[in-house]
């Protein structure tokens, strides 16, 4: 149907003289008999009744068939000239506009692909997963900032800065080879139902990123006792060099079948081993024991906090980076109004799961200077630790000077 509307109106269909004088004596001037049914005339004159027939339509417009040329003989009978190529060529105007529409069409297309930003400070994301740097040992990832990413100080938040190392610790365990099932499971791992679990984290911010920078992240893996990994991250202004965020973390495993911790296996240090560089940790270790919260040592308690869903990760348990969020939430307003976080120290020392309901437990340590000084506590309803931590606070728009981290050099 719409196919006939659009050929009507480049080819208008025009009746010949000698189509139409044949109807005519066809019909002729009496009742016709057409298999029983009869049309009756009128004064000699054949009365039929059309349906009308609605103009077509192209694209929901309504196309007008120009009315066919009509010519007169030299007896003044008029008739329609005989069908010609000439006469039935389309209307070239609106073949013109189509094909002008299609070609901006294309060419405002093109241009988006073709797309290239003016400045070279403009917000842009030209980056993968990351690669392997350094003789293989050192795993490097960029990362945009992005708006959902900051927080109230149009900051990035440090639950995003946390996320990013874990993102490029697994990205460097799966550009390994080594990644099969779980976080960061080697193959020999998933044979005995091993998982990695984080025990200590330690985490030091010279400066949050803000929307639209883009940091470099460094990860590498060392020894660390009989038992344990440790694994090292240094963030970086990818633009400056500016060193941003500097961490270091304890891994054990844990059977995940039996919920309990477990000893490397020969056939795992096998798979990790050459991988492992021979470096000091980026950032000296605080030996400082983490105190143990009460009720009574406590000044600020949060009670009630439960996992969703999202807060689980693929090893059924809540991710690390939830428990940073919870022992924030008894962080004192004004504290958090007035100063940014500096550095933690965390002691993960249980696992838990979406049935949990916790308690955030914060006292603030007067230290005498500018700088605040907190001790955390995350527990079970019924008293069992779950996390110790200590954060380090300093007031906002504090210029940082100290020591700037470098990647140690390949001695392994």
């Amino acid at each position: 149907m719409v196919a006939t509307a659009a050929t009507s109106s480049f080819f208008p269909v025009t009746p010949s003289p000698d189509s139409s004088d044949s109807k005519k004596k066809r019909l002729g001037n009496g009742s016709i008999n057409l298999g029983g049914i009869k049309s009756k005339t009128s004064s000699g004159n054949l009365q039929v009744k059309a349906n009308a027939q609605a103009p077509p339509k192209i694209n929901g417009t309504k196309v007008v068939t120009p009315p066919a040329e009509v010519f007169k003989n030299e007896d003044g009978v008029s008739f329609h000239p005989p069908r010609t190529f000439i006469n039935q060529l389309p209307d070239w105007s609106m073949l013109l506009a189509a094909i002008t529409t299609v070609f901006l069409a294309a060419e405002k297309q093109w241009m988006m692909l073709d797309w290239k930003p003016k400045r070279p400070d403009m917000l842009i994301d030209p980056f993968g997963i990351g690669k392997i740097v350094q003789d293989g040992l050192v795993f490097r990832q960029n990362f945009s900032i992005r708006s959902y990413e900051i927080g109230a100080d149009q900051t990035a938040s440090i639950e995003t800065v946390m996320n990013h190392l874990q993102e490029t610790a697994l990205n460097h365990v799966g550009s390994a080879g080594l990644l099969v099932d779980g976080f960061g499971s080697t193959p020999e791992m998933c044979k005995k139902n091993l998982i990695w679990v984080v025990t200590r984290m330690q985490v030091v911010v010279d400066r949050y990123p803000t929307w639209g920078n883009v940091v470099q992240v460094d990860t590498w893996v060392s020894a660390s006792g009989k038992n344990c990994m440790r694994r090292d991250w240094l963030v970086r202004d990818s633009k400056t060099g500016e060193v941003l965020t500097r961490a270091s973390s304890i891994w054990v495993m844990m059977n995940k079948v039996t919920r309990r911790l477990s000893k490397m296996p020969e056939e795992v240090r096998g798979e990790i081993e050459p991988y492992f560089m021979n470096s000091e940790p980026v950032i000296a270790e605080d030996s400082r024991k983490l105190v143990k919260l009460d009720g009574s040592s406590a000044e600020f308690v949060r009670k009630g906090l439960t996992p969703r869903w999202s807060d689980l990760d693929v090893n059924q348990h809540v991710n690390n980076v939830k428990y940073i969020g919870w022992i924030l939430e008894s962080a004192p307003l004004p504290i958090l109004e007035t100063h940014e976080l500096s550095s933690m120290t965390l002691e993960y020392r249980r696992e838990c799961g979406r049935d949990s309901v916790l308690q955030s437990l914060t006292a603030v340590s007067d230290n005498g200077t500018d700088e605040i000084e907190c001790q955390h506590l995350l527990r079970l309803e019924d008293g069992s630790e779950v996390m110790r931590g200590r954060t380090q606070w300093r007031p906002k728009n504090a210029k940082i000077s100290g020591n700037v981290g470098q990647i140690p050099a390949d001695t392994a």
